[in-house]
């Protein structure tokens, strides 16, 4: 079975290379130095700050391997690329909420940089799953535990 691509913006690439760097570089010398100062402190079976060090080694270790298998599989859109006739994935658009009546703007992103508060959605969220492939001028409806919730494609535009 092949591994699910995951998309990426080239953003969303380089931040995920910088904390992969940052991991492998920085945080890998820290957490040894930290373990090393616990293993001189004396027996092992009683030290907190031993164990607490090989944790976080286990958590940076972990974290390294989730990023080398999201860069392995990653495939980056290209932005000044994307055609703003259509909503996809790299896109900024501004919709009309026509329940509350109000104006919104998301990125669509694909489901590895996908943050809410950022304003950021994923192609696979409900939102963007039924956005994709709007056009400027259409009406979308969004299934939600909550019900349907209409959305007014107003502005399609590069994200960068």
């Amino acid at each position: 079975m092949a591994e699910k691509k995951n998309i990426l913006t080239y953003e969303g690439l380089r931040q995920l290379e910088d904390e992969l760097h940052d991991l492998k570089v920085n945080k890998r010398k820290e957490v040894a130095q930290k373990i090393k100062e616990a293993r001189e402190q004396g027996d092992l079976s009683e030290n907190a700050e031993y164990d607490a060090a090989k944790d976080e080694q286990r958590d940076i270790e972990a974290r390294i391997e989730e990023l080398d298998k999201i860069l392995k599989n990653a495939e980056v859109v290209v932005e000044d690329e994307v055609d703003v006739d259509v909503i996809n994935i790299g896109c900024k658009v501004r919709l009309y909420d026509m329940e509350y009546n109000e104006e919104l703007e998301y990125k669509l992103v694909g489901s590895t940089e996908a943050n809410s508060l950022k304003g950021k959605i994923s192609n696979e969220s409900p939102v963007g799953r039924a956005l994709l492939g709007g056009r400027i001028g259409d009406v979308v409806n969004v299934d939600t535990h909550a019900g349907t919730i209409q959305y007014k494609i107003l502005e399609i535009q590069r994200s960068n």
